[in-house]
């Protein structure tokens, strides 16, 4: 599925949608708002490069951050639920991970979290990738992921309102 058929989904449900980026700095955004019509459904977002900004802006808790690093599944988690509310968004899908050139944190370029929250708890979810290529590549193939993992997600749930 699509951003667009994403964006469809979302709209024919009366939900709306937020994102929150690390490695990919607003990429999964622009892949959204390419869509024409998407402000129906497309609340915002937040690019939490920093680490200390995805506890600031998104509400990841520190000690999971000191413990784990910016680069975990229990990071990406916190983070998709921090922009779904943040954003006061029916559900948010987010990223990080690092894309190069040089491994982050004993994380190997390549390594991805996407992650997804929606309005109940069984709406999480979050998944571990491990892409090839170069910097740009690896980005893509996060956004790629991010849309995936929110369109498989919204495919087994039913309308929240």
């Amino acid at each position: 599925m699509s951003a667009a058929e994403v964006l469809t989904t979302l709209q024919g449900r009366g939900e709306t949608l937020a994102v929150a980026e690390s490695l990919t700095g607003g990429l999964l955004a622009a892949e959204f708002v390419a869509v024409p019509g998407a402000s129906v459904v497309f609340r915002g977002g937040m690019v939490a490069y920093a680490t200390d900004l995805k506890a600031a802006l998104l509400d990841v808790p520190p000690p999971l951050l000191n413990s784990h690093g910016p680069v975990d599944p229990s990071v990406a988690a916190a983070m998709a639920a921090g922009a779904r509310e943040r954003c006061d968004a029916d559900w948010a899908a987010a990223t990080t991970g690092v894309a190069g050139p040089d491994p982050q944190g004993g994380q190997p370029v390549g390594r991805v979290y996407v992650a997804v929250a929606g309005p109940l708890p069984e709406h999480a979810a979050v998944r571990e990738l491990t892409l090839p290529g170069d910097r740009s590549e690896v980005r893509a193939g996060a956004v790629e992921a991010a849309v995936t993992l929110l369109a498989e997600v919204l495919a087994t749930t039913i309308t929240s309102r």
